[in-house]
């Protein structure tokens, strides 16, 4: 294995498009029973280009995506590059006014949904500046019952000329009046956005974070390599690993595998592991739209799938079903583990039943593009349990003090905030110079996660210096609970902290105190506090107190009401 990468500048298409050359007629993606080849996928993203091209977005102009997991997804982020636009993922279970926060902020141009979510999205758009949006559904048509339809008809060019109203536009529409034409956006690939991700800060306001064709890209390479040990080509525009010369010593085999995908590709493990890495794998994607366990390990052993793959709930709900122990799940040769820590217990679990497979637990964030740290993936090599690993290729990891981030580095076993350098960083938060320069410092980035350091490079993660809780791998904002709770007449102080419940990370618990002569229920505060909230984001538990622990500063010891729990 290399102990250095040679990164290419190409654009992020070229992913897909070398591997619809050399799996062209394998299949990439199944949805429902409905199969979609490489060069189907391909070819559609073309399509897709050449419709919005022609509605008049060019090079950096931002496209966001809302929409669960399907193959349109794929095809639209794909086609929003071969464009030379942006992506930018919207969570569907966001609320109308978050929604149209991150439209603004982002100067979105144009939104791809799904019909599932239209009417949340309309309340958004109406309050933004996007000029047209593309609506898909189960059956690939747009909605019948849109308020744009009839003010906005497919002209005789078929594809309606953009204004200062919204044109609604059939994603099916799109793809068949669009021309597959070969076309390479014209873009500095180490300049240019390919993506614009959001994730919360310390008050739960989402910050847009900007990464470049060449941030995604290396980080692609960078797991590829560690995962497979092959070296990748560009040959006629398009990336490309070597399926001829697999290694029997990793745990993928390019132009082998399939795998069940439950991870969003709104998320940053989703588009990075569980779309482009998976892309580049030459892998079948089996898609499923919720998750059901039952379901996971029949389709798992149906489709012979060759590794397991998600947030650490998936893992403990399959332990826990009856059909673990039944189905055939001989071919899974890698379980990957992300978005939070995964209990031991549920590794030793995973472990005894699938002996011939390896547990990878990985660390990354967003601002990292996706990942940064991982535990090895080829066998032979030392997974220590409870940590998340060693630097991934060209990227290096240093602990420091936690309040002092400019003073030299902790020596290992010592606890304090993890910093991170490496060619995956972001180059900042979009629109946020200050916030920028407060976690970009010389080239590193302040996680905020507190980590330990061993003697043999590894890090594990013991803390995180900031609030945010970890709900099923979604970040839930403590302070945006808080500040909801002060509004109630009848409460005088509370906080927001993580509790730790086995099956979904942590869930949102206050710790309330009640204002006297008031009276008030926990089913009313409750109600009161999760009125409007997307389902991730709710509190779950309240706790009455007398009073909260507070430091001299007054200010409020979460460390210890953590303990409580």
């Amino acid at each position: 294995m290399p102990l250095t990468l040679s990164y290419p500048r190409i654009p992020v298409s070229a992913i897909l498009k070398g591997s619809a050359s050399i799996f062209a007629n394998r299949p990439a993606l199944i949805d429902a029973g409905t199969t979609w080849t490489f060069a189907q996928l391909y070819e559609a993203a073309l399509r897709f280009a050449d419709t919005i091209k022609r509605l008049g977005v060019q090079t950096g102009d931002v496209v966001a995506v809302v929409m669960p997991n399907c193959p349109q997804f794929a095809v639209a982020y794909y086609g929003i590059l071969l464009a030379g636009a942006v992506f930018s993922p919207v969570n569907p279970l966001l609320s109308a006014a978050d929604m149209a926060y991150q439209l603004n902020d982002a100067q979105a141009r144009g939104v791809i949904m799904h019909d599932k979510v239209a009417s949340v999205v309309e309340q958004a758009v109406r309050q933004s500046s996007v000029q047209w949006s593309i609506v898909t559904g189960n059956g690939d048509a747009a909605l019948s019952n849109s308020p744009f339809a009839a003010d906005h008809p497919w002209g005789s060019a078929g594809i309606p000329q953009p204004s200062s109203s919204l044109a609604w536009i059939s994603f099916a529409e799109a793809i068949q009046r669009g021309e597959a034409r070969e076309q390479e956006p014209a873009l500095d690939p180490s300049r240019a956005l390919a993506h614009l991700a959001y994730t919360g800060g310390t008050t739960g306001r989402s910050k847009g974070v900007a990464l470049t064709h060449f941030n995604v890209v290396a980080n692609v390479l960078q797991v590829a390599v560690w995962q497979t040990g092959l070296l990748p080509r560009v040959e006629s525009g398009g990336l490309m690993l070597p399926v001829t010369a697999a290694n029997d010593r990793y745990t993928v085999q390019p132009g082998r595998g399939s795998l069940i995908n439950l991870t969003p590709w709104f998320h940053a493990m989703g588009i990075i592991g569980y779309l482009n890495v998976q892309i580049l794998y030459g892998t079948t994607m089996i898609l499923h739209s919720r998750f059901d366990p039952g379901a996971y390990l029949e389709d798992a052993e149906r489709y012979r799938v060759t590794s397991l793959g998600g947030a650490p709930p998936i893992f403990v709900a399959l332990v826990r079903h009856p059909d673990w122990t039944r189905r055939d799940l001989s071919t899974v040769r890698g379980i990957a583990s992300g978005a939070s820590p995964l209990a031991v217990e549920i590794i030793h679990h995973l472990e005894d039943r699938l002996p011939q497979a390896l547990v990878v637990e990985a660390y990354g964030l967003t601002e990292v593009t996706m990942v940064a740290l991982s535990n090895p993936s080829w066998y032979g090599g030392v997974r220590k349990v409870g940590t998340v690993g060693i630097p991934l290729f060209d990227t290096a990891c240093q602990v420091v003090p936690l309040d002092d981030p400019t003073a030299p580095a902790l020596p290992p076993g010592e606890a304090g905030e993890l910093l991170i350098s490496g060619p995956q960083l972001m180059q900042g938060y979009h629109r946020r110079p200050d916030e920028t320069t407060g976690v970009l410092r010389n080239g590193w980035l302040r996680t905020g996660d507190v980590a330990v350091l061993d003697n043999d490079g590894y890090v594990a993660i013991v803390d995180r210096q900031k609030d945010i809780l970890i709900y099923k791998g979604y970040n839930v904002y403590p302070r945006e609970l808080e500040e909801r709770l002060f509004q109630h007449p009848g409460v005088l102080s509370a906080a927001v902290v993580g509790k730790p419940v086995l099956e979904v990370g942590e869930i949102p618990k206050a710790f309330v105190v009640r204002r006297p002569g008031v009276s008030i229920s926990v089913e009313d505060l409750l109600q009161f506090v999760n009125q409007d909230l997307a389902p991730y984001k709710r509190l779950r538990e309240v706790q009455w107190v007398d009073s909260l622990p507070v430091s001299a500063a007054g200010k409020v010891l979460k460390r210890v009401l953590r303990e409580e729990n």
